[in-house]
């Protein structure tokens, strides 16, 4: 019981079966019955209807699956919620006229239960669209009874999700309890009319999701649909008092397509994929908190992209600010002033239009439950501003004018397309608005101000500098030119590092005389220590001395051309204006001269 059946032995029990059955593959009659586990296939062996088990119980079902793919995969279930507890199920018409499946006992598990006037004629049969029919070839051809007006978790083509008016009659979806187990669960999709139609999921009788209005293309509330080819779908809802649904139908290259609604509540797309030998999921009715229905309660507005999701419409504020700081926004806003138009007629000043503006929402997944007007677009504010019972509009192409009255529930911002959503609001408060705006912009303006100026310091302070190492390279170009020519000193010249005046007073702490460590003809000589640590001996040409360029320049010639590991080194040399000084390395232990003749 509950084992997995081989390949080889279902193929045997086919054979039987077109044997015992003759050529009625996908159709169950009076006296042809299906017993566990033999099954029929549908005309092009695209559905089986059968007994079945699910990966982790023994319990048995009877069923419709897709036949021709590797992955079990169900799409309806007829004893969802009274399971077969072995392999002793039955599939058969019964004296009455009825599909039943019966237990071991006889015992009746499910039955279709209509009425039927000639039972001796009634036959079922399983179609390539997955749709097990009923009929006794009275009532010009209709049908008694067929799986897709009483379908499980799986929405398949042509099946048709809506509401007969006539009847009260609701065909809608019920998801499984669990992945497990495919008795009926919490969520439900249907197909309700409002004032616009729309999808909805509902969790124990509760709205959970909506796909906002329909407006004869795409449901405006979801964002992939402005960009997903849709064409296959259809909604018929013109009449209120005729039936409507939502139906779709692809081409026959689009049949291994369905939709689920799973034990989560979410309705998604599912998709074979031949190469990866599995179902794809796509599309998912859920993608986020803020598809949840009302999360953030009356005049709350969801927005996925920020932390926290919910907070308040412009002009309003939250009802219970301990719960919002928790995290439960389902209490809502209220507004923080009322409208001039209810206070005018508070005033007994009759319903005039007072103060009232709108505020543009751009992007938005419209409120639920909007009333629909025909007038056109420029007309909307108008209609809206003349009710002061009307506190928001908005305007599609495809349905016309949206009005509001009352609370507005489940406003959710789109990360793209969407439409214009208008609130209504006192003056005063977008008065507030635009004093925030002018403080904003304002300030912006004076960073910018503060910022230029601030560069055009910086590129003043850096032009100078530019100017200033210019010099000193000119200054050393002409030097070295001049007066020593082309021959291998003015060469290793050319070579030595320009220091410029700021960094040798910086190294020297402004030629303290604590730092000054002799005097000779030339000038003095400062002790100095670099930014990188590098201790110098710095010879500052003295004003007063009567040595000039020309002795300055023998010193660096002379110096430069008598490298030595015992000699001092030369590391550069400094010229800006009048300043003259050449960098020695400095000598921790004195010169020669202390040592023979100190």
């Amino acid at each position: 019981m509950g084992k997995t059946i081989s390949c080889s032995v279902l193929l045997g029990l086919v054979s039987c079966f077109c044997l015992q059955f003759g050529t009625a593959l996908d159709t169950i009659t009076p006296s042809k019955s299906i017993k566990d586990p033999e099954f029929i296939i549908s005309q092009n062996g695209i559905f089986r209807l059968g007994f079945f088990s699910l990966a982790n119980s023994s319990n048995r079902y009877l069923g419709i699956l897709y036949h021709q793919i590797s992955v079990q995969t169900v799409v309806w279930v007829a004893n969802r919620n009274r399971p077969l507890k072995d392999s002793s199920g039955i599939l058969n018409i019964s004296d009455d006229g009825n599909l039943v499946v019966l237990n071991g006992k006889t015992e009746i598990l499910w039955s279709s239960n209509v009425t039927n006037t000639a039972p001796n004629a009634t036959t079922a049969q399983l179609s390539d669209l997955g749709n097990l029919v009923l009929s006794n070839g009275d009532d010009a051809g209709s049908s008694l009874w067929e799986s897709f007006q009483h379908p499980c978790n799986v929405f398949l083509q042509t099946m048709k999700i809506g509401v007969d008016i006539k009847t009260g009659r609701k065909v809608e979806l019920k998801s499984w309890k669990s992945i497990d187990d495919p008795s009926d669960g919490n969520f439900s999709l249907g197909f309700e009319h409002f004032n616009i139609p729309e999808l909805v999921i509902r969790k124990d009788n509760q709205l959970y999701f909506r796909t906002g209005p329909w407006n004869g293309n795409i449901f405006i509330g979801i964002v992939y649909m402005y960009t997903v080819n849709f064409d296959g779908f259809d909604v018929v809802a013109d009449n209120p008092q005729q039936p409507y649904y939502i139906t779709y139908e692809y081409s026959n290259d689009f049949r291994l397509i369905y939709y689920e609604l799973d034990s989560q509540g979410k309705f998604i797309e599912r998709r074979w994929d031949a190469d990866k030998g599995n179902w794809i999921n796509r599309y998912p009715s859920h993608e986020s908190d803020c598809d949840v229905y009302g999360i953030c309660g009356a005049f709350g507005i969801c927005d996925s992209s920020k932390r926290p999701i919910c907070s308040c419409l412009k002009g309003f504020k939250p009802r219970n600010a301990e719960e919002w700081s928790r995290g439960n926004w389902s209490s809502g806003c209220f507004r923080n002033t009322p409208l001039q138009c209810q206070r005018d007629n508070n005033n007994g000043s009759g319903a005039g239009q007072g103060d009232d503006e709108f505020l543009e929402m751009q992007m938005m997944k419209v409120p639920t439950f909007p009333y629909r007007s025909l007038i056109v677009n420029g007309d909307c504010k108008d209609e809206c501003m003349k009710n002061c019972s009307c506190v928001a509009y908005a305007y599609d192409d495809g349905i016309g004018c949206m009005l509001w009255s009352g609370d507005l529930v489940d406003v959710k911002k789109l990360s793209s397309l969407g439409v214009d959503l208008y609130i209504r609001l006192p003056s005063s408060e977008l008065d507030k608005g635009k004093s925030r705006k002018v403080i904003v912009i304002t300030t912006a303006i004076a960073g910018i101000v503060v910022i230029t100026i601030s560069a055009l310091f910086l590129w003043c302070r850096m032009a100078k500098h530019k100017g200033r190492n210019k010099k000193q390279k000119e200054v050393k170009h002409q030097i070295c030119s001049e007066n020593i020519g082309e021959n291998s000193i003015g060469v290793k010249l050319q070579q030595l590092p320009i220091f410029n005046f700021e960094e040798l007073a910086t190294a020297t702490n402004n030629f303290n005389h604590a730092e000054k460590l002799g005097q000779g003809g030339f000038g003095p000589v400062y002790k100095g220590t670099l930014d990188d640590g590098k201790e110098i001996a710095v010879k500052r040409l003295s004003k007063a001395s009567v040595q000039g360029l020309e002795e300055f320049m023998n010193e660096m010639a002379v110096i430069s051309k008598l490298q030595h590991r015992n000699l001092v080194r030369l590391f550069g040399c400094c010229v800006e204006g009048e300043e003259k000084m050449l960098v020695y390395e400095y000598m921790p232990n004195k010169s020669l001269d202390a040592f023979l003749f100190g």
